[in-house]
């Protein structure tokens, strides 16, 4: 025969209704630092990547145009040197 101790019963609910607690102010916090960030993040300016990516290939094209066309004033200026 097994007789049950309400005192451990009473200490087992009391632990699990803790951990409950102690999670729900875990995600708490986790949201509240997350939302944080966030606003922080947004307030700085930063870019995205994909448009530091767009800003970088527009400029390697600048600079690719650039170098056709110093080549090409070369060529210009060589002919009528002649």
């Amino acid at each position: 025969m097994q007789t049950r101790n309400k005192f451990l019963d009473d200490m087992s609910q009391l632990m699990t209704n803790a951990m409950g607690v102690a999670q729900g102010a875990k995600d708490e916090a986790e949201n509240a630092m997350k939302s944080f960030v966030d606003r922080w993040l947004a307030d700085r300016d930063f870019v995205t990547r994909e448009e530091f990516d767009a800003v970088r290939a527009m400029a390697q094209k600048a600079r690719e145009e650039n170098e056709a066309l110093k080549a090409r004033i070369a060529a210009l200026e060589e002919k009528l040197s002649k």
